[in-house]
């Protein structure tokens, strides 16, 4: 076990992202509550370390979408599939919020919501605020959960997906881990999926050129946005801003509590200060990467 595992046992704050295909059914697109609930558990555990933690959950437009019986986006103009999309949004973060609150209570948890934009990282008063109120929650032993403010966010003040979410509030609140639970089991040499002789990789020390290249080719499920592409550009901010990141599979949640118990489970990325690193800017030119 090489020793930056060993130090994941001192992590005092983290930052864990669920992407939307690990929260439902794939045959339904119903909630996999007993995932979801295994999912709490852990996070209230991990409370109950000392250790801060804070949620990044997909999952709002898809649970929308089932409340009002849409199968698919149908719309005739981009615009009018926008306001499809947010309405879905609407309603879904509502239910999700629900249903989090609801499990969170069963361990005598209190969680919080925070919906962000670009807006939220990009301008430096919203920002200082967005970190107060961070800092605040965790101080008081709340869990935030966190989502992009679907409802209102249009491509220009769009993150787009979760996993550079993740890393920018990961890289905003000053955690010392990101952990993105994906259905992968963290990075390799190729798509494992179309080649048998894809190899994993344990550990990234350094993300060169090469290997950002190497996620410009794929994306797995059709219900989540990110591929393998959000998930090194995640790592590239996180690992920036002195933050340890690990791609692992949610499917099976357990591996929280082992990822912090130094096991050797999915991909880590490891930390390395880079003081050019300009998250503003960074987020400011999302699109244009």
């Amino acid at each position: 076990m090489s020793s930056l595992r060993e130090k994941l046992k001192d992590k005092k704050r983290i930052v864990v992202k669920i992407g939307s295909s690990s929260l439902q059914h794939s045959e339904t697109g119903d909630l996999d509550y007993i995932r979801l609930e295994k999912l709490v558990r852990e996070l209230c555990d991990i409370r109950n370390q000392g250790k801060e933690v804070v949620l990044v959950t997909s999952g709002a437009i898809a649970v929308g979408k089932k409340a009002v019986n849409l199968k698919e986006i149908q719309a005739s103009t981009q615009a009018e599939a926008m306001a499809v999309k947010q309405a879905c949004s609407a309603v879904g973060q509502a239910r999700l919020m629900m249903t989090y609150q609801k499990l969170f209570a069963e361990y005598n948890q209190v969680a919080a919501q925070i919906l962000m934009t670009k807006n939220t990282v990009v301008d430096n008063l919203n920002r200082y605020n967005a970190h107060n109120t961070f800092s605040e929650l965790l101080r008081m032993g709340v869990i935030p959960i966190v989502n992009e403010n679907d409802t209102v966010a249009t491509y220009e003040i769009e993150i787009g997906d979760n996993d550079t979410l993740s890393a920018i509030v990961a890289a905003l609140i000053q955690a010392d881990l990101l952990i993105l639970l994906s259905d992968i089991d963290g990075l390799f040499t190729d798509d494992p999926r179309k080649n048998p002789e894809a190899r994993f990789i344990e550990q990234v020390d350094v993300l060169t050129d090469e290997l950002m290249g190497m996620g410009k080719a794929s994306t797995g499920s059709s219900v989540g946005t990110g591929g393998m592409n959000t998930k090194l550009i995640a790592a590239k901010i996180a690992t920036s801003c002195r933050v340890d990141m690990i791609i692992a599979n949610s499917k099976d949640i357990g591996v929280l509590h082992r990822i912090l118990a130094g096991k050797n489970e999915g991909t880590l990325f490891a930390a390395h200060e880079d003081r050019g690193f300009d998250l503003p800017a960074f987020v400011e030119n999302l699109h244009n990467h």
